[in-house]
């Protein structure tokens, strides 16, 4: 006789912060009925179709100061609670599992108000306040950065670190740019929206670099009007690049942002990183994750307010002149690294849904 699949649903949304981890988790259940909770017009409308059923719900954020805005934010919460309540009783599922944000708050208080379990995932090192709020109701918090646990101190939790794209743990595609084996590089991430200001920083500092041989793959975002600006053999634009793995496993120093995706990123592919935390970041979340990185000295933190062209230039010539000082980093980053961490992920959610909550 055949048993039925268990059925979950995942309610991931917004960005790839959110969504990839609960992806690559999501590919680790295998053995389950997956259907997918998201947000009309967000990232999971173009990526999750493609292999799971997917919902939606029109839920937001509290912004601003208390008001009529405030009124209609609840009003469309309890909306929300309502309809995944009637989907989770309805579709017979026996669990939900969530990677946080603006949709994790329906899909917890509806799943709990039916007794079911939750897991909540936070990659943060100081968790969203969606995750202060409703992780002591969730069956498990599990969290990305141990440091963590400090803000959420009557959630049951987990440290399991951040689950990554599955290229970045099997073999990487090789990189299809005209570099030198041997040459000196550096990556700049500036997250999915780019970074602007930091971009700037880098055009300016980069012809002192290609004179000391360093060769530059610069991700501009979508959003820099001066992005054609610079010009040279050495140095490599493009607004993205698919390829993440295969560009952080070649680059010998990356300079980003601190989100917590591309941070776990940087841990797995054992990248030494000058980091510049986004500073407009919610309640500046990118410095704590930043800090974690940089207290153990897998990274370099910089806030952007502090940083100037002539300190950035300097500060990368002197770490790529730095065999010892990049190796001791790359050892740090590797020890921030989970690379089974979707598989330990999956593996709580399974503990969960097959036991009463």
């Amino acid at each position: 006789m055949t048993q039925t699949p268990t059925r979950l649903l995942v309610a991931a949304s917004g960005t790839g912060g959110h969504l990839f981890p609960a992806i690559a988790t999501a590919g680790c259940l295998g053995d389950y009925d997956i259907e997918w909770l998201g947000v009309p017009d967000r990232l999971e409308t173009q990526l999750v179709p493609r292999q799971y059923r997917l919902h939606t719900v029109a839920v937001g954020g509290f912004q601003g100061k208390p008001g009529l805005g405030t009124l209609l934010t609840v009003g469309r919460l309890a909306a929300s609670v309502l309809k995944v309540r009637t989907l989770l009783k309805n579709g017979n599922f026996r669990g939900v599992f969530t990677t946080g944000g603006y949709i994790a708050a329906p899909a917890i208080l509806a799943a709990r108000s039916l007794g079911l379990p939750v897991v909540l995932h936070e990659s943060n090192a100081l968790p969203g306040k969606v995750t202060r709020w409703l992780a002591p109701r969730c069956t498990r918090a599990a969290i990305g950065f141990a440091e963590a646990a400090r803000y959420l101190p009557k959630a049951k939790t987990a440290v399991v670190g951040t689950p990554v794209r599955p290229e970045f743990v099997g073999e990487a595609e090789p990189l299809p740019f005209p570099i030198p084996e041997g040459a000196p590089v550096v990556a700049v991430v500036g997250g999915s929206q780019g970074a602007v200001a930091v971009n700037r920083l880098v055009r300016a500092a980069a012809p002192s670099w290609f004179e000391a041989g360093i060769w530059v793959v610069h991700l501009t975002g979508t959003n820099d009007p001066e992005a054609g600006r610079l010009e040279h053999p050495q140095y490599i634009a493009m607004p993205f690049f698919d390829n993440m793995a295969g560009l952080l496993r070649r680059a010998d120093l990356a300079v980003s942002r601190a989100g917590a995706g591309t941070l776990t990123e940087l841990a797995v592919t054992e990248t030494p990183a000058i980091l510049i935390p986004y500073p407009y970041a919610a309640e500046d979340h990118q410095t704590y994750n930043g800090k974690v990185f940089a207290d153990r000295g897998a990274a370099v933190m910089i806030r952007q307010g502090d940083l100037t062209a002539t300190a950035l230039e300097s500060k990368v010539l002197y770490l790529l002149q730095s065999e010892t000082v990049l190796s001791r980093m790359k050892e740090a980053a590797r020890s921030l690294g989970v690379v089974d961490s979707a598989n330990r992920l999956a593996d709580l959610v399974r503990a969960v849904t097959t036991e009463k909550s």
